[in-house]
């Protein structure tokens, strides 16, 4: 902690039912000096007294914090909504006329205990080591505010929110001028839902809900864009950083490439249509080989149009594919529709065995079917 007593920044007075409270603009530096227990807490792996005042156990997400960390280097990072803090009466002073709070350290303790935070502590948290000098955080603050207030507050920004939709997210990766991972398997998820000849014609919610006029929509976009992204990008923010500063993106050693990332190179080409075209002959395998699953969208247990299947056919569809490209990186190519029914037409599984004794509900279907899909072709390589 620096040896500052005091700072003063600039805010307004907000007036609503809860009572006054006041609107700031305060530097990432300073906010994480000034802000206490939420971090320790979360540095100890600790409760948090609030948590415990309002009988929640919520545990600090580590993963989510690293990701913030690696997500605030982002050349277009934002934090567009508050932190919310609470500062006691006697650390904190208001001048109505300048309209400028005055913060400085009323107990002894130091100015790194004067602000509690309420909500935004892994947003604290995730960028206190920022390499960079400029990033303002808009920051909410309630003076004096006692633990049944403060419980208020935190239900309120916190227990009420509606968890975001993905698809609606990746939808709205329309909108960029620039290339990134997820602006182009957004636009190979709406090429499938849209060409009349794909297997997943008008079965995919672009906004991860029901589109009207629609009724054999079982997969989201969400789905689709997570599963292709798997197979072109080992970190698609940093991909996506490299286009926005005019760079091209890197691609990965052959091995790396081979093992997982097949669809790389093609994106690195900028030929996301051969992607396409590689997605919808596999699945015109899987349809030929499976007609009637592949079109029941009513028969319970039928996992194989649903996302379970899907999931599990997609993560099978990286070892088709070098099962039918061996010289994977000297013959980079759209294998034709008989070429992936060759591998699914050794499969022993008719249309009857889609069924929810073979598949129960949830990941376990979606693995257990991956696996018998796996077992085949290494059964197939085993007899050469």
């Amino acid at each position: 902690m620096s040896d500052i007593s005091e700072v003063k920044v600039s805010a307004v007075k907000v007036r609503q039912p809860v009572g006054d409270f006041y609107q700031a603009v305060i530097p990432w530096n300073l906010l994480s000096e000034i802000s206490y227990a939420d971090v320790r807490a979360i540095e100890e792996g600790d409760e948090r007294k609030l948590d415990r005042y309002m009988g929640i156990q919520r545990k600090i997400d580590k993963k989510r914090i690293k990701d913030i960390v690696k997500y605030v280097e982002n050349v277009d990072a934002t934090f567009p909504t508050s932190i919310v803090i609470a500062i006691d009466e006697d650390n904190i002073e208001w001048f109505e006329d300048e309209r400028v709070l005055r913060i400085f350290d009323g107990a002894g303790n130091g100015l790194e205990s004067v602000a509690k935070i309420l909500d935004g502590q892994h947003r604290v948290e995730g960028i206190k080591n920022f390499s960079r000098e400029v990033f303002d955080l808009p920051v909410t603050i309630f003076v004096g505010a006692d633990m049944p207030t403060q419980a208020n507050i935190f239900a309120t920004v916190n227990l009420a929110q509606t968890k975001v939709n993905r698809s609606l997210v990746y939808d709205l990766f329309e909108y960029e001028t620039s290339r990134s991972p997820q602006k182009s398997c957004h636009e190979i998820a709406v090429a499938l839902d849209s060409y009349e000849d794909s297997p997943f014609f008008k079965r995919i919610k672009r906004l991860g809900t029901a589109t009207p006029g629609r009724s054999k929509e079982l997969l989201t976009q969400a789905v689709i864009v997570e599963s292709i992204i798997d197979f072109i990008a080992d970190d698609p923010w940093e991909d996506r950083n490299q286009f926005l500063k005019r760079m091209f993106a890197n691609n990965y050693s052959q091995t790396k490439l081979k093992e997982k990332y097949i669809f790389r190179p093609f994106w690195i080409d900028e030929e996301d249509h051969k992607i396409v075209a590689i997605i919808i002959n596999y699945f015109r395998a899987v349809e030929r080989k499976w007609p009637r699953s592949w079109s029941d969208f009513d028969k319970k247990g039928n996992v194989l149009p649903k996302s379970n299947g899907v999931k599990a056919l997609m993560r099978f569809l990286r070892k088709a594919y070098k099962e039918v490209v061996p010289y994977y990186m000297n013959d980079l190519r759209i294998p034709d529709v008989e070429e992936f029914f060759n591998i699914f037409d050794k499969v022993e599984m008719v249309d009857s065995d889609f069924n929810i004794e073979t598949f129960p509900p949830g990941t376990s279907g979606e693995a257990k079917l991956f696996n018998i899909l796996d077992s085949t072709l290494k059964d197939q390589v085993d007899l050469f």
